[in-house]
């Protein structure tokens, strides 16, 4: 191999180039040893993929995109750019003259006290800065006073506060958060001086980009912005029980809102775990907590079903297990073959890698519908109410309502379907137990994954952000909130599955979007070898639902019966068993283009529209 022939791809990856397709390597580049577990983890069959880190960067390596973001208001910098920017214009609208404001009538207050004269110049200084802040400079000063602290210091503490959390919400305005923090922690507690010693306060920007990145211990500011969305959750679905001040559909909104920043830290603690611990603590894990939060959404909205003799919310599960296997099958792949598409004509990926996938993915299918078909080949077919459509014509053609197959009048179900649900119910962990020895240990050549020599760079002792115990504490801590939040979400879903419309409410339920698909839509243009990782990640959810997630919902129903009957409606068996020979269809040469991956979110759409449009399932 030349050097020509070996390309970079993203962060983190590289590929041999000049090898043959079911021989291409994945060589891992991380910063540390631990980072280098974590990747290798990632790429790993059934491991899903976290693209943050686990170890504090050093911030010395950081681009100077990341520096600013992290870098404190005290720095006077060189500025050659325009001030005049929409971000600012938009702070002096949003923040800038209430704030202004503020400082402006305390300063009045404070000329009024005689004795708090100097605040009052310091709060008409703050009033000029903050109405518009950018280029300008606070320094520090001298002097002390009791007024201040008593009149002036406490209502800006209010105004500072709400501009600060406001600011912080909005993410990308989080400079003036910043502003505000300092101004309310530093600069009001300082005692005013006209000499200067040191530049406190310095902003240009009130808005950057750039602030989707920015972390907080490791955790993403959009996951700790929703955090208290778990409270208020909490609070108002114990407390408010009567639905005084808020509706059951503005509860249950807030309450699966809330599960999105405790998946995010499921999975951080999950990738904490696994990149500090050998693969076989990795995998039990893994195996554990990844499906934790969709499982306990599915386990108490079966309780709660059955406690309230509502067969809808057993359809609800039903359709939420249907739609992540056709999110992951269609949308997840074609939207990644799209984004790549765009920047390459033409994408190849590991065929032989991704096969393993497919022929899991087909058995997993095959297996979970296996009772389906069989109680469609055996059942009897019964309908609850039947009428003669020609008037006066008893020969003529009838019209019947409501039809099923019934399976619980006779020994059909109980002697037949039932045991061969169990019997489905072994056989598919055992396939996936089978395909990671096949993958990671007999045949781990397929994926070749491994650490390049010399590609774990300096800092050998690592500053994890969370340490095993803090990461096992907090994943048992955000399972137990997620089991809350779950149950309050199924507690208040009923006036939902109430509406006449409940069908297109069902169509949406059919079309969850995994909650990393972001991560794998992103990083999909990266590179042309890239995609089969995408590929085989969303092949492998699809195959956990079925051969982990579904499994155990059939043996918790063995141990405590809550109705769950592993039965599919037709829309439900037809769609996932189209999309599996489609998606193998075009997997089927290594190759791909924006082109395929338009078809497969076009079929997706379809499906979707499909459920849209279906009637109410019985009883609902």
């Amino acid at each position: 191999c030349t050097a020509a022939t070996h390309h970079s791809i993203c962060p983190g990856l590289c590929t041999t180039m000049c090898m043959p397709p079911n021989m291409w390597k994945r060589t891992i580049k991380a910063e540390n040893e631990v980072e280098a577990n974590k990747l290798v983890n990632n790429y790993r069959f059934g491991f899903r993929k976290w693209k943050s880190h686990v170890t504090e960067r050093p911030f010395e390596d950081r681009s100077e995109v990341v520096k600013e973001l992290y870098s404190e208001l005290n720095i006077i910098k060189p500025h050659t750019g325009h001030l005049i920017t929409c971000g600012n214009v938009a702070y002096v609208l949003l923040f800038g003259w209430w704030v202004s404001l503020a400082h402006f009538l305390v300063s009045i207050l404070m000329f009024i006290t005689i004795t708090g004269v100097p605040y009052g110049k310091l709060c008409w200084k703050l009033s000029c800065y903050f109405l518009w802040p950018f280029g300008k400079s606070i320094q520090e000063c001298r002097f002390s006073t009791y007024t201040w602290l008593l009149l002036g210091y406490p209502p800006l503490v209010v105004i500072h506060s709400l501009a600060c959390f406001f600011s912080w919400i909005l993410v990308f305005t989080i400079p003036i958060s910043k502003m505000n923090g300092r101004t309310l922690t530093v600069i009001l507690l300082l005692p005013p001086e006209d000499v200067s010693a040191r530049a406190l306060l310095c902003c240009y920007h009130a808005v950057n980009w750039y602030y989707y990145k920015y972390t907080v211990d490791g955790i993403n500011v959009f996951a700790v912005n929703l955090l208290p969305l778990v409270i208020v959750a909490i609070v108002i679905g114990y407390i408010d029980k009567e639905n005084k001040y808020a509706s059951s559909e503005v509860k249950f909104a807030i309450a699966t809102g809330s599960i999105i920043p405790l998946s995010y830290y499921i999975g951080m603690g999950i990738a904490s775990i696994s990149a500090q611990s050998n693969f076989a603590v990795g995998a039990v894990v893994n195996a554990t907590f990844g499906s934790i939060t969709e499982l306990t959404f599915y386990i108490t909205a079966l309780l709660r079903g059955h406690h309230a003799a509502n067969p809808c919310l057993q359809e609800v599960v039903k359709a939420a297990l249907t739609g992540t296997l056709l999110g992951c099958i269609l949308f997840i792949p074609g939207i990644c073959m799209i984004i790549g598409g765009l920047r390459h004509s033409e994408q190849r990926f590991n065929s032989r890698s991704t096969g393993v996938s497919s022929a899991l993915l087909f058995i997993s299918v095959g297996g979970v519908f296996a009772p389906t078909l069989f109680s469609k080949a055996y059942g009897n077919l019964v309908c609850d109410a039947c009428s003669n459509s020609s008037t006066g014509n008893s020969s003529g053609p009838f019209v019947c309502h409501n039809c099923h197959y019934d399976l619980n009048n006779g020994t059909l179900f109980h002697s037949h379907v039932e045991p061969l649900v169990y019997t489905v119910s072994i056989l598919l962990p055992a396939a996936y137990l089978i395909g990671l020895i096949f993958t990671l240990k007999t045949h781990s050549h397929i994926c070749n994954i491994h650490v390049g020599e010399g590609q774990v760079t300096g800092h050998i002792g690592a500053v994890v952000h969370w340490s095993r115990w803090r990461s096992l504490l907090i994943l048992i801590m955000a399972t137990v909130l997620t089991s809350v939040c779950a149950d309050l979400a199924t507690e208040h879903i009923q006036p939902i599955l109430n509406q006449p419309n409940f069908s297109q409410v069902r169509g949406r339920y059919a079309s969850p979007v995994c909650s990393y698909a972001s991560d794998l839509v992103i990083s999909s243009g990266h590179s042309n070898i890239s995609l089969s990782l995408f590929l085989e990640v969303g092949g492998c959810i699809a195959v956990q639902v079925c051969m982990l997630q579904i499994p155990v919902l059939v043996l918790f129903n063995a141990f405590y019966d809550v109705g769950f009957v592993l039965l599919f409606s037709d829309l439900h068996l037809w769609a996932c068993i189209f999309s599996v020979i489609v998606v193998n269809y075009i997997f089927m040469d290594g190759k791909s283009d924006y082109f395929q991956g338009t078809a497969l979110v076009v079929v997706y759409l379809i499906l979707l529209a499909l459920y849209y449009f279906a009637p109410s399932p019985a009883g609902c």
